[in-house]
């Protein structure tokens, strides 16, 4: 399995290869690493992340949010040119051409099991059905848990 983070501690894009073998996820540019547990992994699929220990893991495709925009962003402005130009067939064809490609990556693309919390993508062969698809009442709840902690933060460091 592949796990792609942010390194805690130097902020750094780290992509490490887990085993069963593997004793730690480790940055290799600073000294930072977390001890893997045996409830951590279940038959090469993870329990909870490996790199902050969250329980909440969620599922999506395995394909760049930036290249998915900027086809979409191609589509609408090659139909729209299509139909500036009078031709509302071609820009149809486009438009349709252009929803059977995305169609075609979702079948083909494989999921990839991302942490609420970091934000870590734990690539897995095949991960389970058990992992639901993305909730936003958990990833808001997460994300107010880190202003919380942002905000005690920079009150501790004001008083310091």
């Amino acid at each position: 399995m592949q796990v792609l983070y942010s390194c805690p501690a130097c902020s750094g894009t780290v992509c490490n290869e887990i085993t069963a073998a593997s004793a730690a996820v480790q940055c290799d540019r600073c000294a930072w690493s977390r001890p893997l547990r045996q409830a951590d992994l279940s038959e090469q699929q993870p329990a909870r992340c490996l790199v902050c220990g969250c329980n909440d893991l969620w599922r999506q495709k395995d394909f760049p949010a930036r290249l998915g925009l900027a086809l979409v962003g191609l589509g609408a402005v090659l139909s729209t040119i299509a139909m500036a130009w009078y031709y509302p067939a071609t820009a149809l064809g486009i438009l349709l051409a252009f929803a059977l490609g995305d169609l075609a990556l979702y079948v083909i693309m494989p999921d990839v099991l991302v942490c609420y919390r970091c934000q870590a993508r734990h690539r897995v062969t095949q991960p389970d059905d058990e992992y639901p698809r993305f909730n936003l009442e958990t990833a808001e709840r997460f994300r107010q848990e880190a202003a919380r902690l942002g905000e005690a933060q920079s009150v501790t460091n004001r008083r310091s």
